[in-house]
């Protein structure tokens, strides 16, 4: 059977070294173009410590993979992994620097938010030239039509330039664009990280239709039960190279069992792998404790946990806050704690200080297991400042969680408190 998408050694180099000041618009015309280079051997005169800093990175190195046609593979790895790369090499966003990919096929992508969308022009505009861009003539886009508006919820917004919209507005319509013009092959990145949980389930409904049809689906995601549920086979990618390839559980344990146990506490002052954000802040340590203010990286079912972390701003960050969201073992999350949204709070920094921040959960009423934490710091705009993947880990074992000297009866994931009353004649 020929092999819908075959991936030989792939392999993508960036040169880093070169950005402008942080912030800069990363479009130049002509004008700043030539400027800069005549300028440019005067700045390394007056400064030399500007030369020789331009190095090259790996993205990707050697990712070799064939896909068959109405496989629906999940693609699994950190954040900086390599994994956006490898769909942007695929969808043709941009050349690798080694290798070569071969799709056979009409291809449908959604990869960050509003990519293939021209701002200036209307939704309804965008659509036609999206299935312009995917091959599909003018007759079977206007077939498709009234599903995909339909789909997006953005109906009495198509007149509007997508420039306009909001993220989950552009993602909705996006999404419903790929999806719904019939590819051979369909490629996502992420697409729950945007939107309301009903959309998010719609997609999840959607894709599943997609890949019982028969269509070849590429699904990146760090939801892993969507990736269980919808896919029968894993790709894992790390530091820019293939490290698993198989059954979609095996991949998943293979990709939480890369995280260090991190039981309790931890250093994260030098920590660098999964690290994301603006970096105005960072967080310095993460501590774990038991209602009584001592180190823990245990608790029983029903106890209390507090989570302190220290912060040191590196620059000044005003109306910052912090948000946590606790994994199982399967890499399912089960809630997100979020001091802005639970109790209005929020902190300013300037450059060089440190900030101790707690927060108290008085009843964890979990199953026994292993649970994992992913720390944020976020800014006003929601910006992401400081993002570390499952940066530390508690167990939590069997124990009365109720309080009621009793014991429970099979395994749920999470014990909920609650009053009962009976009225009887």
């Amino acid at each position: 059977m020929t092999s819908t998408i075959h991936v030989d050694r792939i392999s993508k180099r960036y040169r880093i070294g070169q950005l402008g000041p942080r912030g800069a618009s990363q479009y130049r015309t002509l004008q700043e173009t030539l400027i800069d280079a005549v300028k440019a051997p005067i700045r390394r005169l007056a400064n030399p410590s500007l030369s020789g800093k331009i190095e090259d990175f790996w993205a990707l190195r050697d990712v070799s993979f064939d896909v068959e046609p109405g496989e629906v593979v999940g693609i699994v790895g950190r954040n900086g992994a390599g994994k956006s790369t490898l769909l942007k090499v695929l969808t043709r966003i941009t050349e690798p620097s080694e290798g070569r990919a071969e799709l056979r096929g009409r291809v449908g992508s959604l990869l960050e938010v509003g990519t293939g969308f021209h701002p200036e022009l209307n939704g309804r505009e965008n659509i036609f030239l999206n299935g312009a861009i995917m091959g599909m003539t003018r007759g079977e886009i206007r077939r498709a039509f009234d599903q995909i508006v339909d789909f997006s919820g953005v109906e009495q917004f198509l007149s509007t330039p997508v420039k306009r919209y909001s993220s989950g507005m552009r993602v909705r319509l996006a999404f419903s664009v790929a999806a719904h013009l019939n590819p051979e092959i369909l490629l996502i990145d992420e697409v729950l990280a945007v939107g309301d949980a009903g959309f998010q389930r719609k997609c999840l409904g959607k894709m599943g239709d997609v890949a019982r049809s028969g269509r070849t689906v590429l699904f990146v995601s760090h939801n892993m039960a969507a990736l269980q549920n919808l896919c029968t086979r894993g790709v894992l990618i790390e530091g820019g190279r293939l490290m698993g390839d198989g059954a979609i559980s095996q991949v998943i344990s293979q990709y939480l069992g890369m995280f260090e146990s991190t039981g309790g506490s931890r250093d994260l002052t030098d920590a660098t792998e999964g690290r994301r954000g603006t970096g105005d802040a960072r967080f310095g340590e993460v501590e774990l404790l038991s209602t009584r203010g001592e180190p823990v990286s245990s608790i029983f079912m029903g106890e209390g946990l507090t989570i302190r972390a220290q912060i040191h701003a590196t620059r000044p960050i005003q109306a910052g806050f912090v948000a946590y969201n606790i994994y199982n073992d399967e890499g399912v999350r089960l809630f997100a704690l979020n001091c802005h949204v639970m109790q209005q709070l929020k902190f300013d920094l300037d450059g060089g200080r440190t900030a101790s921040i707690e927060c108290r959960i008085p009843k964890l009423n979990l199953s026994d297991g292993l649970y994992r934490i992913s720390l944020d710091i976020l800014d006003a705009h929601y910006r992401g400042v400081d993002q570390l993947e499952q940066a530390v880990s508690f167990e939590v074992l069997r124990g009365d969680v109720y309080g009621t000297g009793r014991s429970t009866h099979g395994k749920t994931a999470i014990y909920v408190q609650a009053d009962w009353q009976i009225d009887a004649d």
